[in-house]
């Protein structure tokens, strides 16, 4: 099982490696991951792609264990079950939510 840093470290060099497609998503996340291995990271999807270990202000705000965090970016877990289990919240844009798969579409090496 990969780590949350591992993961952010790979969506970082796919988004350096086609900054112009990152910026299609047009948003502004924040990932706000509790526990062992936690942080909050933003996630710019916008003019100026990147991914920084920080706070500051988004449009669409992701809190969720960072183990859970994991298991969902490595598809073994369910985003819709961990939302009904309240182990998934959103705040702010709800529907920029559901973008999110093009973001965690870019943590696998395989595409």
């Amino acid at each position: 099982m990969a780590t949350v840093r591992e993961l952010m470290d790979l969506a970082r060099a796919k988004i350096d490696d086609d900054r112009a497609q990152a910026g299609t998503l047009n948003a502004i996340y924040k990932f706000v991951l509790e526990g062992d291995d936690g942080g909050t990271f933003l996630v710019n999807m916008m003019d100026d792609p990147g991914i920084t270990e920080t706070d500051g202000d988004a449009q669409c705000v992701i809190k969720m264990n960072a183990a859970d965090f994991v298991e969902l970016v490595e598809s073994r877990a369910d985003a819709r079950q961990y939302l009904f289990m309240g182990k998934l919240r959103i705040d702010g844009n709800v529907g920029m939510a559901i973008k999110l798969r093009k973001f965690t579409d870019m943590f696998r090496d395989d595409e």
